[in-house]
């Protein structure tokens, strides 16, 4: 059985041929575990992302392969659970958007990002104060202006009301 354990050592560490796709039992030997292993992992790591033939066959590509070198050796060497193995994958996900998100120019140079959202922001504030007084203008009831001394008699009236006599 120690025969058989340093022989599936020795398979994994064998470079990965350079083939367009393998098979389930190619991927097998050269990862050093069973097939019904790599179906299992399969649904357990959407990361496999596995082609079928027209016949159904499994067909791994070199990527594929990788990552389930990569799986083995979570699980089998550093100790990681299938949950903790997915999680790992998952950080590296979100690793990059952090990184990515971290290089915005803005974060670079915080002084000078803060003093311009300060003056947007009082900007801001003039512009709200100046739209209300010319809202307060424009809904005021017309002010009553007294004009010079009319005639007594009544202005002719039109048909129908007037725009002002709302």
């Amino acid at each position: 059985m120690a025969k058989h354990a340093s022989q599936r050592q020795s398979n994994s560490d064998s470079p990965i041929p350079d083939k367009l796709y393998f098979r389930i039992g190619e991927v097998a030997k050269l990862c050093g575990i069973e097939a019904y292993v790599l179906r299992f992992w399969e649904s357990e790591f959407p990361q496999l992302r596995i082609n079928k033939s027209g016949t159904g066959q499994r067909l791994y590509r070199k990527r594929d392969v990788e990552m389930v070198l990569r799986i083995k050796r979570l699980l089998y060497s550093e100790g990681y659970t299938i949950a903790g193995a997915r999680h790992v994958f998952a950080s590296e996900v979100k690793e990059p958007r952090r990184k990515a998100q971290a290089e915005l120019p803005l974060s670079q140079d915080g002084e000078k990002a803060r003093g311009r959202e300060k003056a947007v922001e009082a900007n801001l504030k003039k512009l709200r104060s100046e739209l209300k007084e010319i809202l307060g203008i424009l809904s005021a009831p017309p002010a009553k202006t007294t004009r010079p001394a009319q005639r007594e008699s009544k202005p002719a009236r039109r048909n129908g009301p007037s725009l002002f006599d709302r």
